[in-house]
């Protein structure tokens, strides 16, 4: 399905394909502390899929314990998160959700990351896998 996405005040808009059904709850403390909430909920989108449409976002290299670097984006003028991708020859972005105006169609999150950083009052009602991880 095609999806449009958007910042806050308009500054970045862009366009890719994802596949319903595929969104992922992740808990992790670095997504917390990113989306500023108790976890940030992600669709993928392949990268041959993706394209900014207006504006050019801000980037921030994340670097994390394994090593692996990924660009986070965001709007320099609102702050909107939009998505992340490798630093490197991305194959796929992860967008957030909130920015994508179809985000009412893509249906409940199918899968939960990071459990073990989930907050204590987190209840996810109709989530079908979760997996742990370390950080």
């Amino acid at each position: 399905m095609k999806v449009e996405g958007q910042c806050h005040c308009g500054a970045l808009a862009f366009e890719a394909q994802v596949e319903p059904g595929t969104t992922t709850v992740c808990h992790c403390t670095d997504c917390q502390t990113h989306s500023g909430s108790a976890f940030r909920a992600n669709i993928s989108a392949p990268a041959a899929s993706f394209r900014l449409l207006r504006g050019e976002p801000r980037t921030y290299v994340k670097t994390a314990a394994s090593g692996a670097r990924r660009v986070l984006a965001f709007c320099g003028d609102c702050g909107s998160p939009l998505y992340a991708c490798a630093e490197e020859n991305p194959q796929s972005y992860s967008l957030r959700t909130g920015v994508l105006q179809q985000r009412h169609a893509l249906g409940a999150p199918q899968r939960e990351i990071w459990t073990r950083r989930r907050l204590g009052w987190v209840a996810l009602a109709g989530v079908g896998t979760s997996c742990d991880g370390q950080p």
